[in-house]
């Protein structure tokens, strides 16, 4: 998991989620959530994939903020939840 805090000041994590089954390509992908939320708010991005939870955890680990803002608008974006305001 990855903190990090997007334009309006809210903070974020981003995480890993696996999948299920005997095919192991592309069975670990990107999710988003609120800090304050809980995995059913989580948003997925299921084209950022990864075959190995130690690929996903360590490509996560070094993404920037700027990369982190840039793929929750986008899963933002698609799902067509505005993004909340901080207070």
């Amino acid at each position: 998991m990855k903190e990090f805090q997007d334009a309006d000041g809210r903070i974020w994590v981003a995480a890993v989620r696996g999948g299920e089954g005997m095919d192991y390509k592309g069975r670990f992908h990107f999710v988003v959530r609120p800090k304050d939320g809980s995995e059913e708010d989580e948003i997925a991005l299921e084209e950022i994939r990864w075959n190995s939870r130690k690929t996903a955890e360590r490509t996560l680990a070094t993404m920037s903020g700027v990369e982190l803002r840039r793929r929750l608008r986008s899963a933002l974006g698609r799902t067509g939840v505005p993004p909340v305001r901080a207070r």
